[in-house]
């Protein structure tokens, strides 16, 4: 029995189920979704909260630009571009039989600095958050202090009073190991067994602890909140529920806006924007999800991608019982080649928060993505880790959804103008040997 029922009559009541348990390529677009102004007031944040977390970061920036050369240009502002994909987006088309619509690009958070990842902006603004409440309370800082003076010793041995410990499949663990060291705090990163390990080579280079399980991320996030349990002075980082990660996801929402004008791409009624987002737990997703309704309302369309063995938030919120299942309750094995999307059971707080503002979800097999590293790497020079690559199909699932266009009001006439992005999500820190054997598993 699962939650009270067969797997005969889990089939029977959800069907999609049976394509989830047998490992097939899936998508289900939700039929609750609701308008973005009424949707929003199930997540508990506002616009206000995105905005203190981006003039946190903003008062952050010229300490970063100091402590890491390789925010200097941008002045400490942790961004990446967005860039066309129009030669995979031709092939992509070609090969599904489709006539070209619309426009391809990427967000390429993969080029992010510090940690190469989408978490480089949720993680580290969780640390800097933390950080600044201790430094403020302590009087080391003040709110129109230079950031710079954090970059001493005396915070250093300050911060080295502190631990911060945090549970990770790979990427949120880094940003949040490297920051959390370079502040001087205790880090330490409990790793799952899908962690690669370059992952955790870096980490212990940057002064990091890394404890190693022969367990899947639920095990290890668990096991990080015992430790910071147990001790008043450790800050645990909850990838499974914390608001602070999410804010720091959700403000790359605006700087899109910016970027987009920049670039001259409309997103209006006539000119909708699709988002596919590689998922695991769901923190990084949802907040970015969530940052971009507040910014583009009903103009946007958010949809979740994750692998055929680990399809947690499809499972979660198709069912209704969000962080209640677990993949493995259905007996699918979440073991998976993109590491940062091999989570078993999904973030509630994000399933329940954003479950009528997402259009849809679906799922990849690892042959899929592994193909799709090589196209976008040889068409477009995209160097993009595995689990980057979940949302580069998204572009044809819904092209090839007449119900839900139609359902949505989304006519031919729009779908020509629309802008499909692909949020890729890590790979530029991925070592050459490593890169070199994902594209030898690709091309073959």
């Amino acid at each position: 029995m699962i939650h009270g029922k067969t797997l005969d009559a889990w089939y029977a009541s959800h069907p999609l189920i049976e394509d989830l348990v047998a490992l097939r390529e899936t998508h289900w677009f939700n039929p609750n979704i609701a308008p973005t102004a009424e949707a929003l007031g199930d997540v508990g944040l506002s616009a206000a909260d995105v905005r203190a977390a981006s003039a946190r970061l903003e008062r952050f920036a010229p300490y970063l630009a100091q402590v890491f050369p390789d925010t200097a240009a941008s002045g400490g502002i942790i961004e990446s571009p967005i860039r066309p994909l129009p030669t995979l987006q031709h092939t992509l088309l070609q090969e599904a039989g489709l006539p070209a619509s619309g426009a391809l690009w990427l967000k390429a958070d993969s080029e992010l600095p510090i940690s190469g990842s989408i978490k480089a902006r949720g993680g580290i603004h969780e640390v800097l958050k933390h950080a600044e409440d201790l430094a403020l309370a302590a009087g080391l800082i003040t709110l129109e202090s230079d950031y710079r003076a954090l970059d001493s010793e005396q915070a250093r041995q300050f911060f080295g009073q502190y631990k911060v410990a945090v549970g990770s499949t790979g990427n949120l663990g880094l940003s949040i190991g490297i920051m959390s060291a370079k502040l001087g705090f205790q880090a330490t990163v409990h790793m799952s067994s899908d962690a690669r390990q370059w992952k955790k080579d870096k980490l212990r280079a940057s002064g990091v602890t890394v404890v190693e399980y022969a367990s899947d991320y639920s095990v290890a996030v668990e096991q990080g909140r015992q430790q910071a349990a147990g001790d008043p002075s450790c800050y645990f980082v909850d990838d499974e529920n914390s608001p602070h990660l999410f804010l720091g996801y959700a403000v790359a929402a605006e700087r899109l806006q910016r970027q987009f004008k920049d670039a001259g791409i409309l997103v209006d009624a006539e000119h909708p924007l699709f988002v596919y987002l590689p998922c695991g737990v769901g923190g990084g997703p949802g907040g970015v999800a969530f940052g971009l309704k507040l910014v583009f309302g009903d103009h946007v369309h958010c949809i979740f991608a994750e692998p055929t063995h680990s399809p947690c938030m499809m499972l979660g919120v198709y069912t209704g019982l969000h962080d209640e299942t677990s993949v493995q309750d259905f007996g699918i094995d979440n073991v998976t080649a993109a590491d940062g999307l091999a989570v078993g059971r999904p973030s509630g707080f994000v399933g329940k928060a954003m479950q009528r503002m997402l259009d849809g979800y679906y799922t990849v097999t690892d042959e899929t993505l592994y193909r799709l590293l090589v196209l976008a790497y040889d068409q477009e020079q995209a160097r993009l880790e595995p689990s980057a690559l979940a949302g580069v199909p998204g572009m044809l699932q819904v092209l090839q959804a007449p119900q839900y266009l139609e359902r949505m009001g989304l006519s031919a006439a729009r779908m020509d103008n629309a802008t499909h992005l692909v949020w890729g999500t890590g790979g530029s820190m991925v070592p050459a040997d490593e890169y070199a054997a994902y594209l030898s598993k690709g091309r073959g």
